[in-house]
């Protein structure tokens, strides 16, 4: 299973990768989520514009067998959708970390860099 370096990892298994240049953090699900889910069938994405609370379900996936809920990493404003996940949700499963994005926040404070798990603690935590 793929976790790349360049990210930060939640324990409920999302990804944020900070964009200095556009202020904003591009938050998706990792592979390990995407496993655990099976075939996705459906996303159900937020509006753009809606300010969003850490830890506040933001995004719903639903596969064949489960129904998963994403959650925000920070406090922020959802700032731009992957609306081509609407049409084609197994982009998800086929490119969680670079077509399979789900949002992108602009946050209403920056954590510190420790506030996530780098990819190695991430593997460990999954026992991958």
């Amino acid at each position: 299973m793929e976790f790349p370096k360049d990210l930060r990892y939640t324990d409920t298994h999302e990804y944020i990768q900070a964009n200095d240049a556009e202020e904003s953090w591009v938050v998706g699900i990792t592979a390990f989520a995407v496993d655990q889910l099976g075939d996705i069938v459906f996303v159900d994405l937020p509006a753009v514009g809606r300010t969003v609370s850490p830890g506040e379900v933001m995004v719903t996936v639903e596969s064949v067998k489960a129904v998963g809920e994403v959650y925000a990493p920070v406090a922020g404003t959802v700032t731009a959708v992957n609306s081509a996940l609407t049409d084609a949700p197994e982009t998800l499963a086929e490119a969680p970390y670079t077509n399979g994005w789900l949002v992108k926040i602009t946050p209403t404070n920056t954590p510190a860099p420790d506030a996530f798990m780098d990819a190695e603690t991430y593997c460990q935590q999954v026992g991958a």
